[in-house]
C-alpha cells in the first residue's frame, strides 16, 4: 500500500510542478508538461511491477499511436479560445474531439494490424 501511495505522490508532484512552472512561464510550461513524464512513470512503475519485456514493448508501442489522435486537442482549444469562446467549452470540445479521435483509433487501428 505504501508503494502505491509513493507512486501516486511522486506523480501529482509533476502535476503540480507543471501547473506552477506554467503561471510563471507558460512556453517553459507547456515543455514540461509536453514531456512524456506520465509515459516513462508509467513504464517504470510497470517495469518494476512486471519486469515483462513484451509488454512494456506493447505498452510503449501503444502510447505512441494514441498520442496522436491527442494532438489535435492542443490545435482546437487555443484556436476557440481565440475566437472567444469560454475555457470550459472550449476544453469540453477539445476533450470531445479527443475522445472521437481515441474511439476511431481504437476501430481503424487493428484493421490496419496495430496491436493497440
Amino acid at each position: 500500500m505504501l508503494y502505491l501511495a509513493l507512486k501516486a505522490i511522486f506523480s501529482a508532484i509533476i502535476i503540480v510542478a507543471v501547473s506552477e512552472l506554467a503561471k510563471r512561464s507558460p512556453g517553459l510550461g507547456a515543455l514540461v508538461a509536453s514531456l512524456p513524464l506520465v509515459s516513462v512513470l508509467g513504464m517504470i512503475w510497470l517495469w518494476r511491477d512486471t519486469h515483462d519485456t513484451a509488454r512494456l514493448a506493447a505498452h510503449a508501442g501503444a502510447t505512441f499511436w494514441f498520442v496522436l489522435p491527442s494532438l489535435p486537442m492542443f490545435l482546437l482549444i487555443p484556436a476557440l479560445l481565440g475566437r472567444g469562446w469560454p475555457f470550459w467549452l472550449a476544453l469540453l470540445a477539445g476533450c470531445a474531439l479527443t475522445v472521437a479521435l481515441y474511439l476511431t483509433m481504437t476501430w481503424v487501428g487493428p484493421r490496419y494490424g496495430l496491436r493497440i
